[in-house]
């Protein structure tokens, strides 16, 4: 059962359920992110996404609604309650496609959508017939012939990423050396939750939950140390560079 933070937050996603109704093609409204999970605050912003049923014209859906949104008085007071309050609504159709990588590639998105807007989403009222269908595919993981590929992938971007931390460093480019650190910092995490057969919520934040759901606890401070950079202009990042490519090849298959 679906438990908001506030009566403010159930009540404007009851107000997105009514506009919804107005629209051709529902299929389910769905509550996402911490809300969906009971983990928001009092502070925290609405994100809510609608699944509709193909086709689908998702950029006029959401010019319609941004209309309806900065129209909406009560809507506008929700997203005015600090810089940081917001409604978020995504329309989608339940088509999930991988990426196909080149050079590196990585992170993409493709796990974090499935698990945020199918596996962890709550539905406001109930599941339309393609979410269900949508649930008996993708849960609860995807094929293992797709797995054993986007792991092996994952990993090499991971890989190929970290070649280029001393590439940088030796050359003095230490912010783009961070930056590729950073960069296979999260294709680590996208190989990790894939090898663990674990639909993540995101790759910048929850990590110390995620891992929590994996059962690797222990490797949040390694994960963590991998970033801690006191010096940019020092041998640390070639240092953290070689700590993350251990973790690498750690990886369960």
């Amino acid at each position: 059962m679906l438990k908001f933070p506030t009566q403010y937050h159930e009540e404007v996603a009851t107000s997105v359920a009514k506009y919804a109704d107005r629209l051709d093609g529902v299929d389910t409204v769905l509550v996402v992110n911490s809300c969906a999970r009971g983990q928001a605050v009092p502070e925290s912003d609405l994100d809510m996404a609608i699944l509709m049923i193909p086709p689908v014209d998702e950029k006029a859906l959401e010019a319609e609604w941004l209309v309806h949104k900065s129209s909406d008085v009560n809507l506008k007071k929700f997203c005015n309650r600090s810089p940081f309050s917001a409604i978020h609504l995504d329309f989608f159709d339940g088509s999930f496609t991988a990426a196909v990588w080149d050079d590196g590639g990585g992170p993409d998105d493709f796990e974090i959508e499935i698990g945020n807007r199918i596996a962890y989403a709550s539905p406001l009222v109930q599941s339309g017939h393609r979410l269900v269908e949508l649930r008996e595919r993708w849960l609860p993981y995807y094929e293992t012939q797709l797995r054993d590929s986007r792991l092996q992938v994952a990993r090499d971007a991971c890989s190929y990423d970290l070649e280029f931390v001393p590439f940088y460093v030796d050359r003095g480019l230490y912010l783009q050396a961070f930056d590729r650190l950073y960069k296979a910092f999260r294709e680590y995490l996208q190989a990790l939750f894939i090898a663990h057969r674990t639909y993540p919520l995101a790759y910048n934040k929850w990590l110390e939950e995620q891992l929590g759901w994996i059962g690797r606890p222990e490797l949040l401070d390694p994960l963590l140390g991998t970033l801690s950079v006191p010096n940019l202009r020092s041998g640390d990042l070639n240092n953290n560079a070689a700590a993350l490519r251990e973790l690498v090849d750690d990886l369960i298959d």
